[in-house]
């Protein structure tokens, strides 16, 4: 069985980039099931309903998301009519919109995904996505999925590490999203769970990290705050992780990153 995990889709450039090579990366890889972060699609920052509908519309199954989980706020309800294949991170507080996992069937074999958000260098107050980890993995689920694929967005590449050995053995995914920045530590952990740090972004490359560069450099060079939005012009980077996983006994085979240049 083979997942195809995008990572962080950048405004429009990220929604065009996917809609351009999801159909040749299905030829390639053949993926069973498909999976992207969708927080930064509306404008850099959140989501809206014809954004959502359209990356589903596109191919992906499952959408997570993160810290800009609420910035638009006509994307919020969607996180209840869409928690099937819609999540926000598990470790947000009690009570708000939608759901942190998510289970979907393929043949019969049952894959849980599950939505964290890291601590480190974040200014709102998460709950502990380790304790949070544990819990799901203690009372959610009932019968155990055969497969369970952890997004873990967060911005410290320890705090991700330290995430992937946590699980290790237990799930058989980790990846990290948020930095926009692809790392080159794809592996299998000691107990065989897959890991990869960042997958990187899916956006505009001639950016910084996918907005344009105008208005970063001019706030780095001043100090002085500045409105920015998401470079929409070629070339456009795809970046992605693909999973090799024995269905059997719902452990990775084999992880690798994917690459592409669009121009």
């Amino acid at each position: 069985m083979t997942m195809l995990i995008f990572g962080d889709l950048v405004g429009n450039a990220g929604l065009q980039a996917v809609r351009e090579a999801l159909p040749v990366l299905r030829e390639q890889v053949h993926p069973d099931l498909v999976i992207a972060n969708l927080e930064n699609i509306a404008n850099g920052k959140g989501i809206t309903p014809e954004l959502v509908t359209r990356a589903f519309d596109l191919g992906i199954d499952v959408a997570t998301t993160g810290d800009h989980a609420w910035d638009e706020r006509a994307g919020i309800p969607l996180y209840d009519q869409e928690s099937a294949r819609l999540l926000r991170p598990a470790n947000f507080p009690p009570g708000v919109p939608g759901k942190g996992w998510t289970t979907v069937t393929r043949g019969s074999v049952t894959i849980a995904i599950v939505n964290l958000i890291g601590r480190v260098f974040f200014r709102a107050q998460y709950d502990d996505p380790f304790r949070a980890a544990e819990t799901w993995l203690a009372t959610l689920f009932p019968s155990p999925p055969r497969i369970t694929l952890v997004d873990f967005h967060a911005e410290a590449t320890s705090e991700k590490r330290a995430m992937g050995f946590s699980l290790d053995g237990k799930v058989t995914a980790v990846w990290g999203t948020h930095t926009h920045v692809p790392t080159a530590d794809e592996q299998l952990l000691p107990k065989g769970t897959a890991y990869l740090t960042d997958v990187g972004m899916t956006g505009a490359q001639h950016s910084v990290i996918g907005v344009e560069t105008g208005p970063i450099l001019t706030a780095f060079r001043t100090q002085m705050s500045a409105r920015v939005k998401p470079e929409e012009s070629r070339p456009w980077e795809v970046n992605a992780l693909v999973l090799d996983v024995d269905e059997g006994t719902g452990k990775a085979r084999a992880v690798r990153r994917l690459r592409e240049i669009l121009v």
